[in-house]
């Protein structure tokens, strides 16, 4: 949300109930089965515990702060080592043959006179000499057969698995920084929520207080209609005896009509808000409740003085503020990003450690069953030449690092201007809430004035017309300060950051 959407959120509140109750047609409400019905008086901080148990955006924030714990979990689990399975199961169409056919061997005897061991060749027998065949090889005199079935084995069927062990032991600094990264996210998904409590209680404080307007402006109402009833019957009274004239009666009357129009429409807006505030606080939206303030005619208290127009601390506004410590634990991520990035770029170490297994196996000749053995090793990788992909990857985290730090420069400013309008409009209601006080004394001793005139004969209808409307004025304006001193002081602590605690 903008600074000016935000300033502006109660004024756009106002602006949606006086839209839908200007149809001036009285309401009636859907039928149900069952009507919640709040006991006794309601609270504005019991609306607001209400609003932080059932609001959907809070339920969300909620669930994306476990999601960021489950996400811290498996970031730590890249610290242990890890355990995998891996098996199947193959089919061949042949056996497996070493030989394509039956093999032949020539076999040694040991020659004494040598000492060594000697091929028995064919020998002629006249000169004693070997004898060479038609390949110009010799002839064997023995052979060692080996048949081709002998060397042929079944692999139709076959079947292998392993569980392997994996330790790192250095990753380039990676496994550290996605901790990191992650515990910063879990933070800025608290901070956050906290940033969203925020928003729905001052949701719940401007419906609160536009249902305590508008119940006082209902009475006002009541009573201003009550006053052009009185001066009516007054007035055809003076009629009858001749000392009032036709068009007195029909001035009376016309604005009687107006009044009680009035009054249909400040019902029917009445309604809407009630309306607004429980689905705020996710009630249904015919509950019927009764607001603790709602026939307080002075939630201001008079001695209630305008807060200081010094300025404040705004180191301490900063780390009150949630939405920048959230803005914080960005910048931290993104130095983080900047390390895992950097890790790209060094070596890693790991220890790997399997048992594999397989059927058939030729660990002692070549047998269709299980048979399994350990192997133990290390696993060193080492980037070389990337042509500058890994180190641009790097430069853009950096550059992400800048502008998450401008992005908290900018949000402190914009923080200090927001607390600085928020102290001069705090202060600005007040004075206006102290003013309006004192025409309403004015205006009533205004009234009764025109009224006693009226009643000796000195004073018109139109006099007294123009007194009440004077009065209606000065009371509205009463009203509507008194609410705008709640709201300011509402948007005031939460630009503070001092809101929710």
């Amino acid at each position: 949300m903008s600074l000016t959407s935000y300033l502006n959120l109660r004024f756009l509140r106002a602006a949606v109930l006086t839209a839908a109750a200007v149809a001036a047609v009285p309401l009636c409400p859907a039928q149900t089965d069952t009507v919640t019905v709040l006991p006794g008086k309601t609270s504005l901080q019991d609306f607001r515990e209400l609003a932080l148990s059932n609001n959907k955006q809070l339920m969300m924030s909620r669930e994306r702060i476990r999601k960021a714990g489950y996400q811290k979990k498996e970031a730590f689990a890249a610290y242990l080592p890890g355990i995998d399975f891996n098996g199947g199961y193959l089919y061949n169409q042949r056996k497996l043959s070493v030989f394509d056919s039956d093999q032949m061997l020539p076999v040694k005897s040991f020659d004494p006179a040598t000492q060594s061991y000697q091929f028995n060749l064919v020998k002629n027998p006249a000169t004693g000499e070997p004898i060479k065949g038609p390949d110009g090889q010799y002839i064997p005199s023995e052979i060692a057969l080996i048949p081709k079935e002998a060397m042929t084995y079944d692999i139709h069927n076959v079947f292998f698995g392993a569980i392997t062990l994996t330790q790192p032991i250095y990753m380039g600094g990676k496994i550290v920084a996605m901790n990191a990264i992650t515990k910063a996210a879990e933070k800025a998904a608290r901070e956050l929520h906290i940033s969203e409590a925020e928003n729905v209680i001052y949701a719940v404080d401007a419906a609160y207080w536009q249902v305590v307007s508008l119940k006082a402006k209902q009475e006002l109402a009541d009573s201003y209609v009550a006053l052009l009833d009185s001066l009516s019957h007054d007035v055809h009274l003076m009629l009858d005896q001749g000392v009032a004239t036709r068009s007195d009666v029909l001035s009376v009357d016309v604005k009687l009509n107006a009044a009680q129009v009035d009054l249909v429409k400040v019902n029917n807006g009445l309604v809407l808000s009630r309306m607004a505030l429980a689905q705020v606080c996710g009630l249904p939206v015919h509950a019927q409740f009764t607001l603790a303030d709602e026939d307080n005619t002075a939630p201001v208290a008079a001695g209630d003085a305008m807060p200081a127009e010094g300025g404040y601390d705004m180191e301490t506004v900063f780390q009150n503020r949630p939405d920048l410590r959230a803005l914080e634990q960005g910048i931290e991520v993104a130095k983080q990003q900047k390390r895992v990035a950097l890790s790209s770029m060094l070596p890693s170490v790991a220890l790997i450690g399997s048992y594999e297994i397989s059927n058939p196996n030729m660990f002692d000749g070549f047998k269709n069953r299980f048979k399994g053995a350990f192997s133990v090793g290390a696993m060193v990788s080492i980037p070389l030449w990337h042509w500058g992909g890994d180190y641009n990857k790097y430069r853009a985290a950096e550059s992400d690092e800048t502008i998450r730090r401008l992005e908290l420069q900018d949000a402190r400013e914009l923080v200090t201007l927001q607390v600085n309008q928020a102290s001069y409009k705090t202060q600005e209601a007040y004075k206006t809430y102290h003013m309006t006080m004192t025409n309403l004394a004015k205006a009533d001793e205004n009234l009764r004035s025109a009224d006693l005139a009226f009643r000796e004969g000195v004073a018109t209808a139109d006099n007294v017309m123009e007194a009440q409307t004077a009065w209606l004025k000065a009371h509205s304006e009463q009203i509507d300060a008194m609410i705008d001193v709640q709201l300011c002081q509402t948007y005031l602590s939460k630009a503070l950051g001092t809101l929710y605690r």
